[in-house]
C-alpha cells in the first residue's frame, strides 16, 4: 500500500509538471513573443540603444530564450523593472522570466518561490568615489554618506560591511539606477555602492569617468542570473539550458558566424547533440531539435555577447576574470550536454 501511494504521488507529480510546462510554453508560442523583465536601464547590460531597441548582456539572455522557443531572437517584449518592483512583477505573471542583475540568494530561491536558471555573471559588491576625495580603501569611509538602491541585497551588504568594521555611515536610498547615478554626480553622497559590474556601467555614463575610481574591496558574493517562477520545472529547464548553450558554444568554438558550417563538419559527439544532429534533445524540452543552433546563430556564444556588450573594448571595459571559461582560467562551465 505504501509503495502504491509513492507510485501514485510520482505519477501525479509528473502529470503536474507536464501540464505546467505545456501551459507555459504553449502560452509563449500562442502569444508569439517572450515577455522578459529587465532593469530600467543599465549601460552594457540592459538599455535601449540609439534605435530604441533593447540591447545588452542581460538582454541577450532574453533574446536567446526567444530564439530557442520561437525561432526568432527579436520576438521579445521587454518590461523595465526596478529593484523593488522586479519580484512582484515576476510573481504576478506579468513577465515570463527576469533577466536583470539579480543575485541568487536562499530567500529569493526558496522563500519568494523563484527558480534561478544559473549564473550568467559572477560579481561582487564594491564602492566608487571621486578621485579628489583622496580615499584609497573602503575602510576609510567611516562617517560617509553612501548612495544605494533600495530593495536590494546591496543595501543589506552595505549595512553588514560597516557594522563588521565598526564604522558608521548614512545611506542615501534611491529606487532606480539612473536616480542613484544622478544623486552621486550631484554630490548627495560621498560613495556609490552596487555590484562592481554596475559601478563600471554607471561610471561609463558619467560626464568625466576618469574623475571616479572603484575602490579595491569586494565585500560580497553576487552570483547574477536569470530566474523564473517555481511550479514549472520544464520551463525552468528551457531557460537554464539556454544559458548553458551559450556557455557550451564558447567552449566548443561555436560562433554565430561558423555554426552552420560546423553542423556539417564536426565529429564532436557533444556538438552533434547540441546542434540537433543526434538524439532528440530539443524534443525533450518541447522545442525543435535545432533550438540550440538558432540560439547560437542569432545571439552568438557567451564570449560574443560578453565582448560586444561589456568587454574590454566597450565603454564598460570589463575583463573576463572569473567569468572566463573554465579552460581559460575562469570558473564558467556548463553541465555536460548528454
Amino acid at each position: 500500500m505504501k509503495n502504491t501511494a509513492i507510485l501514485t504521488l510520482g505519477v501525479g507529480a509528473a502529470m503536474f509538471a507536464t501540464a505546467a510546462y505545456a501551459g507555459m510554453v504553449d502560452d509563449i508560442k500562442k502569444r508569439g513573443e517572450l515577455i522578459c523583465g529587465v532593469t530600467t536601464g543599465l549601460a552594457g547590460f540592459a538599455a535601449p540603444n540609439d534605435k530604441g531597441e533593447w540591447a545588452g548582456f542581460d538582454v541577450d539572455i532574453c533574446r536567446a530564450v526567444a530564439a530557442g522557443v520561437l525561432g526568432d531572437s527579436m520576438k521579445v517584449k521587454f518590461v523595465p523593472t526596478t529593484g523593488k518592483s522586479r519580484f512582484p512583477t515576476l510573481q504576478s505573471g506579468e513577465v515570463d522570466m527576469l533577466a536583470r542583475n539579480t543575485t541568487w540568494t536562499f530567500d529569493r530561491d526558496v522563500k519568494l518561490g523563484f527558480e534561478f536558471a544559473g549564473v550568467n555573471f559572477y560579481d561582487g559588491q564594491g564602492f566608487m568615489v571621486r578621485k579628489d576625495l583622496g580615499v584609497k580603501s573602503a575602510l576609510e569611509l567611516d562617517g560617509a554618506t553612501v548612495c544605494v538602491a533600495t530593495g536590494s541585497t546591496t543595501e543589506l551588504n552595505l549595512g553588514d560591511y560597516f557594522r563588521a568594521n565598526n564604522m558608521k555611515y548614512v545611506p542615501v536610498v534611491f529606487e532606480k539606477s539612473d536616480e542613484i547615478r544622478a544623486g552621486y554626480i550631484a554630490g548627495r553622497c560621498d560613495a556609490y555602492t552596487t555590484d562592481r559590474s554596475g559601478l563600471a556601467a554607471q561610471r561609463s555614463q558619467m560626464p568625466n569617468p576618469d574623475a571616479h575610481v572603484v575602490l579595491p574591496e569586494v565585500i560580497s558574493k553576487e552570483p547574477l542570473g536569470p530566474l523564473v517562477r517555481h511550479g514549472d520545472n520544464q520551463w525552468g529547464d528551457v531557460v537554464r539550458w539556454t544559458l548553458n548553450v551559450l556557455i557550451i558554444a564558447e567552449e566548443k568554438g561555436l560562433t554565430s558566424a561558423n555554426v552552420d558550417g560546423m553542423k556539417g563538419s564536426t565529429n564532436d559527439p557533444e556538438v552533434k547533440r547540441l546542434l540537433g544532429m543526434e538524439g532528440e534533445y530539443g524534443a525533450r524540452l518541447g522545442l525543435p531539435n535545432d533550438w540550440a543552433l538558432n540560439i547560437i546563430k542569432q545571439v552568438g556564444n557567451y564570449s560574443e555577447t560578453y565582448e560586444r556588450n561589456i568587454g574590454p573594448n566597450t565603454p564598460i571595459g570589463l575583463t573576463r576574470g572569473v567569468n572566463a571559461a573554465w579552460n581559460k582560467g575562469g570558473i564558467l562551465y556548463s553541465p555536460p550536454f548528454r
